[in-house]
């Protein structure tokens, strides 16, 4: 196998870590003409910096904006999202990734019940203990 072979194993080994199929008893499988249906209306919606977005849209231990629906981790009676394999394994293991701080209150909330909103150039997330805190710290930064 030459070097170009290798590169490639490599980046097709990396792409695969984040789109396994494992199954995880946590995790609620979302298909059926229902999920098809609001996931093409949703989709179609384009969002920027400084738009609220979809809890189910957003990976919460990269805390970005994906764009389409995560995979659903359910923990203590609570729904996260995750992009991957790795995502829906540390979600439950780690409280760090379900918890982040309110840009505008400066207090702890909890991902899974947070306002969420693009608030990076790179689709990166804040998430908000509610819409007013979201509003007022949208309109400080005069987006």
């Amino acid at each position: 196998m030459n070097y170009f072979h290798v590169i490639i194993a490599v980046v097709l080994f990396s792409l695969a870590a984040c789109s396994g199929s494992e199954k995880n008893p946590n995790v609620k499988d979302q298909k059926g003409p229902a999920a098809s249906a609001v996931d093409s209306s949703v989709q179609s919606v384009q969002y920027k910096r400084g738009d609220l977005v979809p809890t189910e849209q957003v990976c919460m231990v990269n805390d970005a904006f994906m764009g389409k629906k995560q995979l659903l981790v359910v923990h203590a009676g609570r729904d996260y999202y995750g992009c991957c394999e790795m995502c829906k394994k540390r979600i439950p293991q780690e409280a760090a990734v379900r918890v982040a701080i309110d840009p505008f209150s400066k207090k702890e909330v909890d991902k899974a019940t947070a306002s969420i909103a693009i608030t990076g150039d790179q689709g990166e997330v804040s998430y908000f203990e509610n819409e007013s805190n979201y509003r007022n710290y949208i309109k400080n930064l005069n987006l």
